[in-house]
C-alpha cells in the first residue's frame, strides 16, 4: 500500500508542543481576563445552517464560506463567532437576562487565499455586551477597559487602542452630501492604511467624489493630536448634523468613562479614520495596536451595532464587542521573534528513577501532584545522561532524581536545571520549593 505523504492545507496553524503551551498561555489570560470582568463563557457550533451564516454577510463573504451538504441539510462552518452570537441571543432571548455579557474563544473558517497574517482556520477571541432595546454608553467605555487590561498582561510592549465613533463620519458625509455613499466611502477610509493616502483618494474619486470632495475627507481622517485638541477642531468645524454632534457626544463620553475605568490617555487614542468596514457598525468602533515595527496592523478590532439580530428577530438587541484575532497575532509574534517558545511540557517536575520499576518514584510522583504540582514520571530504563537530556529538551525546571539512596531516606535528589545546584530534600520541601 502506498504511504501517503503527511501535510496539512495551507493557511492552517499546527504548533509544535512548547509553542502550543506557549499560545495557551496567552488564550488562557484572555479567558481569565474575560471571566475578571464577569463576562459568561459560551460555545456555539462550528457548523451553521447555511441560510443562518448568509443572513448577514455580503457577497464578498459568502464566498469564503466552506460550504457543504449533508443529506438534505445545507451546512457551513462558521466565519467569525458573531453571526453565531446574533442567531444564539434570538433563539434564546426569553432565557437570557440582559444585558446578556458573553465570552466565547474558539476557531472560524474563511476560505480566503492564505498569506502572510491571514489563515483559514484561525482563533478568535470575542467578547460582547448585547441589551434588549436599549444599551448605555458606558458597556462601550468598559470594552475598551477590558481590552486594555489583556493587553497589559500580555506584555508585549506598548499599544494604544484606537478609537472612534461612525456616526462622527457619517455625518460629515451627510453635510458633504455624499450620505448616499457612506458604506462605499467608509470601506474605502477603512484600508487606508494599507493602499496609502494617494491610492484612497483615487478609490474615493472612482466612487465618483471630486477631486476637491476626496481631499476634504483625506483632510477630515487625518484630525490628529491628543483628545483635547481633536474634540477641540471638531468644534471648531462648526457642523450642525444631527448625526455628526451625537457622534461627537457619544465619543467624549466613552472616552472620558474609558479613563475613569482605568484605561491611560496614552493608551487610548482618537483617531477619525477607524471606520470599521463592516457596515453593521453603527457608533463607537476600536481598532487596537502595537506599537513596534514588526506586529503589522489591527490585532483587535470590534465596536456598537444597533441591532446584532435584526436577520432573525423583530426585537432590538444593541450590542458592543470586540475581537481579538489570537491565531494572527501569535503566528506574528512568533516569526518577528518577540515571543520565544521555551518549554515543551507543563510539568515542573521530572522525577527520574534510577532503579528500574520504583514504587517510591511512582510515590513520589503521585504525591507531587496530590500537592499541586505538574509533575511527569520518566518511564524508560534508560542511562541517566539520556534522561538529563530528555529533561533539557522539555525545558522541565527541576528533576527529582531517586536512586537506592534517596529511595532509603525517604528523599529526592532536586536538581535546578537553571542553575545546576541540587539538594536533597523531602517531598514535602519539593513542593514548597517548586510552588
Amino acid at each position: 500500500m502506498a504511504k501517503v505523504t503527511p501535510k496539512i492545507q495551507a493557511g492552517f496553524m499546527e504548533l509544535l508542543p512548547a509553542e502550543q503551551i506557549l499560545f495557551n498561555k496567552y488564550k488562557n489570560i484572555i479567558k481569565e481576563t474575560f471571566e475578571e470582568y464577569g463576562f459568561a463563557p459560551q460555545d456555539t457550533p462550528t457548523i451553521e445552517n447555511a441560510d443562518v451564516l448568509f443572513a448577514q454577510i455580503g457577497e464578498d463573504t459568502k464566498k469564503e464560506i466552506y460550504r457543504f451538504k449533508k443529506g438534505d441539510d445545507d451546512l457551513g462552518l462558521r466565519f467569525d463567532l458573531t453571526v453565531p452570537l446574533a442567531r444564539y441571543v434570538a433563539m434564546y432571548s426569553n432565557s437570557l437576562t440582559f444585558p446578556f455579557r458573553r465570552y466565547q474563544i474558539g476557531k472560524a473558517y474563511r476560505g480566503e487565499r492564505p498569506q502572510k497574517g491571514r489563515f483559514r482556520e484561525f482563533y478568535q477571541a470575542d467578547i460582547d455586551i448585547v441589551g434588549n432595546g436599549s444599551l448605555s454608553l458606558v458597556n462601550d467605555a468598559e470594552i475598551a477597559a477590558v481590552v486594555n487590561k489583556i493587553f497589559e498582561k500580555l506584555e508585549l510592549g506598548d499599544f494604544v487602542i484606537k478609537i472612534s465613533n461612525r456616526k462622527i463620519l457619517g455625518g460629515f458625509l451627510e453635510e458633504m452630501n455624499s450620505g448616499n455613499k457612506i458604506d462605499e466611502i467608509l470601506r474605502v477610509i477603512d484600508k487606508l492604511e494599507k493602499v496609502g493616502k494617494e491610492t484612497g483618494k483615487q478609490m474615493l474619486i472612482d466612487l465618483g467624489l471630486k477631486n476637491t470632495e476626496a481631499d476634504k475627507i483625506l483632510e477630515f481622517v487625518s484630525i490628529g493630536g491628543d483628545s483635547k485638541k481633536v474634540f477641540e477642531t471638531l468644534d471648531k468645524k462648526g457642523i450642525k448634523n444631527e448625526l455628526f454632534n451625537s457622534g461627537v457626544k457619544e465619543l467624549l463620553e466613552v472616552t472620558e468613562m474609558a479613563n475613569k475605568f482605568g484605561v491611560p490617555e496614552k493608551n487610548l487614542q482618537i483617531d477619525l479614520s477607524i471606520a470599521r468596514g463592516l457596515s453593521y457598525y453603527t457608533g463607537t468602533v476600536y481598532e487596537t495596536i502595537l506599537l513596534n515595527d514588526r506586529v503589522k496592523g489591527s490585532v483587535c478590532g470590534g465596536g456598537r451595532y444597533d441591532n446584532l439580530a435584526e436577520n432573525f428577530s423583530s426585537q432590538s438587541f444593541p450590542g458592543v464587542g470586540v475581537s481579538i484575532g489570537l491565531t494572527r497575532l501569535f503566528s506574528q509574534l512568533l516569526e518577528s521573534g518577540m515571543i520565544k517558545a521555551k518549554t515543551a511540557t507543563p510539568a515542573k517536575v521530572l522525577v527520574v528513577p534510577m532503579v528500574a520499576n520504583s514504587n517510591y518514584a511512582l510515590e513520589v510522583a503521585g504525591k507531587l501532584r496530590v500537592m499541586g504540582v505538574a509533575t511527569e514520571l520518566y518511564t524508560e530504563d534508560d542511562k541517566f545522561k539520556k534522561k538529563l537530556v530528555y529533561a533539557n529538551k522539555i525545558g522541565v525546571p527541576f528533576v527529582a532524581i531517586i536512586g537506592e539512596d534517596e529511595e532509603s531516606k525517604k528523599k529526592v535528589a532536586l536538581k535546578n536545571m537553571a542553575t545546576g545546584e541540587q539538594v536533597l530534600i523531602g517531598v514535602d520541601g519539593v513542593a514548597k520549593l517548586i510552588l
